[in-house]
């Protein structure tokens, strides 16, 4: 995705000053440029017109090597800030950058259909009960279950099938995709922060792309970015009732078996399975060609090519080994105490 929210599925409101963002957020102004600010971003892609935030020590240098025209930062950080940003300072930073996001973009609304001027020719098929946001399109050969709702802007290929039932916001399809009954494209993603009256929804202001092949079943759901893209590589064949979180980028030719549960910024390579019921943490990657086992538990890493099953996870012979050490050791304490 670009520097800013994507304009066919957000609406840009502002400019706001730094004294107003100040109000926003609940923070004081330590340094006030006067720069008029348009939009809200990471710090790493931030620009002069950008509003960033930094809560946490370990991002101390991209605070200082950040563009952006304004940061709301901890008072611990004051000196790492940017010589030419505006700086505000709160006890909760993610939560006055999240009050600014609401303030400064707004996703484009679901209004009245639009379904004729989004199909791309006559062999789009359209069943009974769609509703079709304005700006989306539609393209050849494709068909629309009942009941389904394409949002603002949507764009989607050739000769899919988007199965009844089916909600698809702030994504970019590609041909022939597959869309099973009940499934959820571009919902916001699973983001919270610390406020002063408790937690506080984070703006999901990223996108879903589905690259060409791609087949989801159904009632699975694939969140939008935070600010980034979801990435679902091309024919990688996901089942029904998977979780795939924000942020994350799955490869091609991927299989993702039901109820597997991907956590948010999760980087998965080409041509890697994960057998049902398998859950992973966020922030983690997995190498190409890599195999997860039903019901793995991931929290670490795995490389290219290995097979990891268990909670914790682990290399598979590993796994075993330690599965009948603990058999034969819980056999032992059974026999005894039969003696």
């Amino acid at each position: 995705m670009g520097v800013a929210p994507d304009p066919r599925f957000f609406e840009t409101l502002g400019p706001l000053g730094v004294s107003d963002l100040a109000a926003l957020s609940g923070g004081e102004v330590v340094r006030d440029t006067g720069t008029a600010l348009r939009r809200v971003a990471p710090l790493a892609s931030a620009g002069p017109d950008a509003f960033g935030f930094m809560s946490d020590r370990k991002y101390i240098e991209t605070l200082g090597a950040s563009r952006a025209g304004c940061v709301i930062i901890p008072a611990f950080a004051v000196d790492a800030a940017p010589a030419e940003a505006a700086v505000i300072v709160s006890r909760s930073p993610q939560a006055g950058w999240a009050a600014a996001a609401l303030a400064l973009h707004r996703p484009l609304a679901l209004s009245t259909t639009h379904a004729a001027e989004a199909m791309e020719d006559a062999s789009v098929t359209i069943e009974t009960g769609v509703v079709v946001g304005q700006g989306a399109r539609i393209g050849r050969g494709t068909r629309i279950g009942a009941n389904s709702v394409i949002g603002p802007g949507v764009q989607i290929g050739q000769d899919c099938v988007i199965g009844p039932n089916v909600t698809v916001g702030f994504a970019l399809i590609g041909d022939r995709v597959k869309l099973y009954a009940g499934v959820r494209i571009g919902e916001a993603g699973f983001g919270a922060a610390g406020g002063a009256t408790g937690p506080v929804d984070v703006p999901q202001l990223g996108r879903v792309i589905l690259q060409d092949g791609v087949t989801v079943g159904a009632n699975t759901c694939i969140d939008r970015g935070a600010f980034d893209d979801t990435v679902i590589g091309e024919n990688t064949k996901i089942d029904n009732l998977v979780m795939i979180a924000h942020n994350c980028v799955i490869g091609r030719n991927c299989l993702i078996a039901g109820h597997v549960g991907i956590s948010g910024s999760v980087t998965v390579g080409d041509g890697v399975i994960f057998g049902g019921k398998a859950g992973i943490g966020d922030h983690i990657r997995i190498g190409e060609g890599a195999r997860v086992a039903a019901g793995a538990g991931v929290l670490a890493d795995i490389p290219a090519g290995e097979t990891w099953s268990g909670y914790p996870a682990k290399p598979i012979r590993q796994f075993l080994r330690e599965t009948v050490w603990v058999s034969r050791q819980t056999g032992r304490k059974g026999a005894r105490g039969h003696e």
